[in-house]
């Protein structure tokens, strides 16, 4: 009698992870940068009509910057659906995509707060946490998303400004959002940050890119174990390629894009949605002992 009770619920299904999603080739497909995923072929997904929550966040308050596209977006409609409010951040030229995201956390039923801006600019950075914490009452979790990534061939042509902008978007931003966000975090609140295989394995053409996703690792272990006692947790996502606006809008050489994701062994990129679930777990209850960890989502080349 008791062998039967599983056939009430519909069967969790199998999906080979080799074919569950579009695999190379795909086709060349420049954009300006930073890139709209409505403009991408095949479209990323983002789990817009595959992700199921089940009431992890309930009442949460998210930031989450770069949230118009790729895996802040997967990582938004996701925490809607487990229950969070959010402020979204973007930029003014990814409104389009933000229009998308902001409706489906609103049909989530929960608050979408739009906060459109350049995280590379220190003071937009304090209004943003001051905002948001105006907005949901409090923040509790952080989700450092956004990020800056274009593809260089040699030393001799990467300029002092394109490095400069780089840090500046991937690492300042983060270091500013985490000043201003910590002093309003109760205990039990949750920093994820996004660092990438590139920062263990970089590619050639990925210099700066690499390096600041380097020092993300490192300001992570580091701010998790200051910011323990105070019982904040800080933790971060280390992606291999995946499907999103950063690529074809310069973060590879366009050549690269027909076979991008081709060399894991999984043999094509992730797509955002593949991400959802790992941020859910870091901002959850659930990963109450996880802090200052890198978890690696790359298609099978595994972090050292």
């Amino acid at each position: 009698m008791f062998g039967h009770s599983h056939s009430r619920q519909a069967q969790a299904e199998l999906r080979n992870p080799l074919t569950a999603y579009p695999q190379p080739k795909f086709k060349e497909q420049p954009q300006a940068a930073p890139g709209l995923a409505q403009e991408m072929n095949p479209k990323p997904d983002h789990g817009e009509e595959s992700y199921r929550g089940s009431g992890r966040l309930l009442g949460r308050r998210a930031v989450i910057t770069g949230a118009d596209s790729g895996i802040g977006r997967a990582a938004a409609i996701a925490f809607a659906r487990e229950g969070a409010d959010i402020v979204l951040n973007y930029l003014p030229s990814e409104q389009k995509d933000a229009d998308e995201v902001v409706a489906l956390v609103r049909e989530a039923g929960r608050k979408a707060i739009e906060a459109p801006g350049d995280i590379s600019d220190e003071a937009f950075c304090r209004q943003l946490i001051g905002r948001a914490a105006d907005a949901l009452g409090g923040i509790d979790i952080l989700v450092n998303v956004a990020g800056k990534q274009t593809a260089v061939e040699d030393i001799e042509e990467l300029t002092t400004e394109q490095f400069d902008a780089t840090f500046r978007t991937n690492v300042h931003a983060m270091f500013w959002l985490c000043k201003a966000a910590i002093p309003k975090m109760p205990p039990g609140s949750t920093i994820i940050n996004t660092t990438s295989i590139q920062a263990y394995q970089p590619s050639p053409s990925l210099l700066d890119y690499a390096s600041t996703k380097a020092a993300i690792v490192a300001f992570t272990h580091g701010l998790a174990k200051q910011v323990a006692g105070k019982g904040v947790r800080v933790n971060a996502v280390a992606p291999g390629p995946v499907w999103t606006p950063l690529q074809p809008s310069g973060g590879q050489p366009q050549e690269k894009i027909p076979d991008f994701g081709s060399m894991v062994p999984l043999k094509r990129p992730g797509q955002p949605v593949e991400l959802a679930p790992i941020y859910v777990l870091l901002a959850s209850q659930e990963s109450s002992f996880v802090t200052g960890e890198v978890y690696g989502v790359t298609g099978g080349n595994h972090l050292p």
